[in-house]
């Protein structure tokens, strides 16, 4: 059950449910205010939530399954485990992401992924 479709699969399945629950929080927490003449009825309020909700559970599996595919893969082409591994996946992925708003984007995000993820591996694994 270690291959690395099984890996990426898991990895959106649950970045879906993950950004779920963070849009549904970011949804009734977000300061949506009607104007004095109009109302919002319940059914457009829990319209726009469901909105925010699948946004982020669609993103957050999109980024869970293309890291978890990256990484496994560099993994298995390096024939090592270790912080490396999450630093250039992190970088492939944040600029695949990023390069949708340009290049400059992309080399932003492929650097701002790259970091999150080593300092992510590096509190994970500090023991």
């Amino acid at each position: 059950m270690e291959s690395c479709a099984f890996k990426s699969i898991m990895s959106c399945i649950l970045g879906y449910g993950l950004g779920a629950a963070i849009g549904l929080f970011s949804s009734s927490v977000n300061p949506n205010v009607a104007s004095v003449e109009k109302q919002q009825s319940a059914r457009e309020i829990l319209r726009e939530m469901k909105t925010t909700t699948l946004s982020y559970a669609k993103n957050f599996a999109v980024i869970g399954c293309i890291f978890s595919a990256i990484e496994c893969s560099i993994e298995s082409y390096r024939g090592k485990t270790d912080w490396k591994n999450g630093t250039y996946a992190g970088g492939l992925t944040g600029g695949i992401i990023g390069l949708r708003a340009g290049i400059k984007a992309g080399l932003i995000g492929a650097a701002g992924f790259a970091t999150f993820s080593t300092v992510i591996d590096y509190y994970m694994h500090r023991s």
